[in-house]
């Protein structure tokens, strides 16, 4: 748990922050604890060497932002929501991907943190679209992002090679002017 945390932005219960060499442990013990929420839809580092080469990637590659959801109270890891596959230009767009941990599931937090990061990303990024992709039967993660306000957009068959295969998935946008103030 951090002490005094600076979050890049707050909500009323949560903050977004960077990811941090030094979150390893609690990331890895949550990721572990998790593991039944989010299989089969995603596979967050479970060992410190995965962990050191997963946060590596979002610190360093200018095409990715990586974002912890933190429990202001007591600054605990509530969840991750990255953004990958950053394109500037005429584009200004990035895909998110994110998961909840299991003690966290279900309390509103990573709504709250999905949020705080699309306005981060519209604001302090510079983006003007975020997209999500998600499997068709992961429900609570449509639900989220139907909730934040993405829209429908798609159907990708065999879109990501996940858990050994290729899968299909829904495509989920919001652009900058769908924000609600």
């Amino acid at each position: 748990m951090h002490g005094v945390t600076e979050y890049l932005a707050e909500g009323s219960r949560v903050g977004i922050r960077h990811y941090t060499h030094e979150d390893s442990a609690e990331f890895i013990a949550r990721a572990r604890e998790s593991k039944a929420l989010h299989q089969p839809w995603l596979f967050p580092p479970a060992n410190a060497a995965a962990y050191a080469s997963y946060a590596g990637r979002l610190i360093e590659d200018p095409t990715k932002a990586g974002f912890l959801v933190c429990e202001r109270d007591g600054g605990g890891i509530a969840g991750f929501i990255n953004i990958n596959n950053i394109v500037e230009g005429a584009f200004q767009c990035g895909a998110l991907g994110y998961g909840a941990f299991a003690h966290a599931a279900g309390r509103g937090l990573m709504g709250e943190g999905l949020d705080l990061v699309v306005r981060y990303a519209f604001g302090g990024l510079g983006l003007h679209r975020l997209e999500i992709n998600v499997q068709p039967d992961n429900a609570a993660s449509i639900a989220l992002a139907r909730r934040c306000g993405f829209r429908l957009e798609g159907f990708s068959p065999d879109f990501l090679f996940i858990d050994g295969a290729w899968r299909d998935h829904e495509r989920w946008a919001i652009t900058a002017d769908m924000i609600r103030t």
